[in-house]
């Protein structure tokens, strides 16, 4: 039997198991699916037995298959820890940090990870951004290293820190009709076609709180499971929301939208970074872990002095259109 394995042919196999199909194998490692096919079959042809089968249009891994698959992925996590160790006795950190993040996550990570590797140029960056329930999954099956989210999951143990503060808030276009009141409560949203994300999301979790604690139903508009269209839908006027304050600067700074005057907007929640106890985080992930812990609150809090800065400006417009409003009715009076 030839013994003859690369670790092409082991992070095919390990591909599969994780991702469930050729295709999706092969497009995580930047291969055509002939080649990943090609990969299993010298695999195969290694063990002396087969490793896949064909179930229907698709195919799945044999008994054999999952066992090879079990020890493909210890022998590649081996690998990087070695390979991780070696650079450590240069006083180098290496490797891949792969890291998971919410949607809304995308938009506060990227400064983060810019600060973290200029002083780390052999460090490369593997972020995946899905919504809850995806980057649960790719925890869970060792896709990632770390997730990022505002809530650590109920349906699986993590060990999750808390790392600075999630600010959220009610937004409108600045020419909504409730933009021009002094102040407005959540009873006045109940017919402003609120627009929230699908259900489990983190955003979603903490509006329906807020109703709830407020003794009200919450009014869903329409349900969305994009930020981007929700912003697109409040800039035109056709709902109000409850959004991440990360995941509208561009909005801010356009003026395409602005905070509603209800009293404790924005609130704050925490953002977590989680692993998986009991997994020893490599070299990479435990410090980008400890940077986020360390540096996370204090670029949080220069993102929000642009905000202030950036919805100072609008309310100081807003004001100003009111004084307009007043006095051309008191003119024509």
């Amino acid at each position: 039997m030839n013994r003859t394995t690369t670790f092409r042919q082991l992070n095919a196999i390990d591909a599969i198991a994780r991702l469930g199909g050729v295709s999706r194998a092969a497009e995580e490692l930047h291969l055509t699916q002939p080649t990943v096919s090609l990969q299993v079959r010298m695999l195969e042809q290694a063990t002396g037995t087969p490793l896949v089968q064909r179930v229907g249009r698709g195919m799945q891994l044999t008994p054999a298959g999952e066992v090879m698959a079990g020890y493909a992925g210890q022998i590649l996590r081996l690998w990087r820890d070695a390979v991780e160790e070696v650079a450590a006795l240069k006083g180098d950190i290496a490797g891949t940090l792969r890291v998971g993040a919410i949607t809304t996550a995308e938009y506060l990570l990227p400064p983060m990870l810019v600060a973290f590797t200029e002083e780390r140029p052999e460090v490369k960056i593997k972020l995946n951004v899905g919504n809850r329930e995806e980057i649960i999954r790719m925890l869970a099956m060792h896709e990632i290293d770390l997730a990022i989210m505002g809530r650590p999951p109920t349906e699986m143990r993590t060990h999750a820190t808390p790392f600075a503060k999630h600010p959220m808030a009610f937004i409108a276009a600045p020419d909504h009709p409730l933009m021009t009141r002094r102040s407005v409560t959540l009873h006045d949203l109940m017919d402003a076609n609120l627009l929230v994300r699908e259900r489990g999301s983190g955003t979603r979790n903490t509006v329906e709180r807020l109703f709830r604690e407020a003794g009200l139903r919450l009014p869903l508009g329409s349900e969305l499971s994009s930020n981007a269209a929700i912003k697109r839908m409040v800039a035109a006027k056709l709902g109000v929301a409850f959004l991440s304050l990360h995941a509208c600067t561009l909005e801010f700074q356009a003026g395409l939208i602005g905070v509603l005057p209800i009293k404790n907007n924005p609130i704050e929640r925490d953002w977590y970074v989680m692993h998986l106890p009991g997994v020893r985080l490599p070299r990479v992930a435990a410090a980008f872990r400890a940077f986020l812990i360390d540096h996370g609150q204090a670029e949080i809090t220069r993102q929000l002095e642009t905000f202030d800065g950036i919805l100072s400006r609008l309310h100081a417009r807003l004001a100003r259109q009111r004084r307009d409003q007043r006095a051309r009715k008191q003119a024509r009076a």
